[in-house]
């Protein structure tokens, strides 16, 4: 690979790990909302946590509908956009999220906050899909482990500062605020609707930057796609018997001894 090239490839490389930053920043600010949101809306802890398992199930969710969809076309769609566009299309959906966070901010509907969260992490789905495989192909094969490593360590930074950011953001300080009392305030969500004003245009300007980009290839492969028609129906199975049991338990949580007979098993409580 000629020196020329190699440039161009680190210019590519460089454009394509902000992506991996987002991740980092908004995955760990969940961090923050998940007791700033316990206290403005009323929630006990098992409601504040659905925060989590709303932005993680949409990863999964994510992939799965992209596997299925894929299985039923009989061709790897993701491959016939290319790396470039996926992600493209993946901050395109994150974008939307936050404009809907901005709206369910608004309104102060914590299940609507749910809603906005899953299409936001449901964009950063495709994005993570995209651009691994993309960073791996953005050079020599023997050195595809480095560039990971790389992007990897820019998503810990967005880890490591998500936090840091968004207590900044909302309360003004680090550390040190009484989250409770902040909570009370008539406005404590108008610093959440600027922070997602602010990550809502980030995430158009990286779209627009990727758009835009001349250093990025399309991100197409040669390879041929197999239909694993095995695994998609375990993987439907699966996720349907998943939804089964958390539907089950959260039909019955409000229940003040569900949890601890499940926990001592002094009684059979099964589906």
């Amino acid at each position: 690979m000629n020196s020329e090239q190699t440039k161009s490839n680190n210019s590519a490389l460089y454009t394509l790990i902000t992506v991996f930053f987002f991740w980092g920043f908004i995955g760990a600010s969940n961090g923050i909302f998940i007791p700033f949101c316990k206290a403005k809306f009323g929630l006990d802890q098992f409601q504040s946590q659905l925060i989590d398992f709303a932005f993680y199930g949409a990863y999964y969710i994510g992939a799965l509908l992209l596997f299925i969809f894929s299985s039923i076309a009989k061709k790897d769609i993701l491959n016939g956009w290319g790396f470039k566009k996926g992600i493209i299309y993946g901050l395109l959906i994150s974008t939307f999220g936050a404009l809907l966070m901005i709206l369910a901010v608004t309104q102060g509907s914590y299940l609507f906050i749910l809603g906005a969260l899953f299409i936001v992490a449901l964009g950063f789905s495709l994005q993570q899909t995209s651009a691994q495989p993309f960073a791996a192909s953005l050079g020599e094969p023997h050195s595809a482990s480095s560039r990971l490593n790389l992007a990897g360590g820019i998503n810990s930074l967005g880890t490591t500062i998500g936090p840091i950011v968004v207590s900044i953001a909302l309360f003004g300080v680090i550390a040190g605020v009484n989250i409770e009392e902040y909570a009370k305030k008539p406005d404590s969500l108008d610093s959440m609707r600027i922070l997602y004003v602010f990550v809502g245009g980030l995430f158009l300007l990286a779209a627009a930057l990727f758009h835009f980009s001349k250093k990025l290839p399309a991100g197409k492969s040669d390879s041929t796609f197999e239909t694993a028609n095995k695994a998609m129906k375990t993987l439907i199975a699966i996720t349907v018997i998943l939804v089964a049991i958390f539907a089950y338990i959260f039909s019955r949580y409000e229940e003040p001894e569900f949890i601890t007979r499940f926990i001592e098993n002094k009684e059979k409580d099964y589906l």
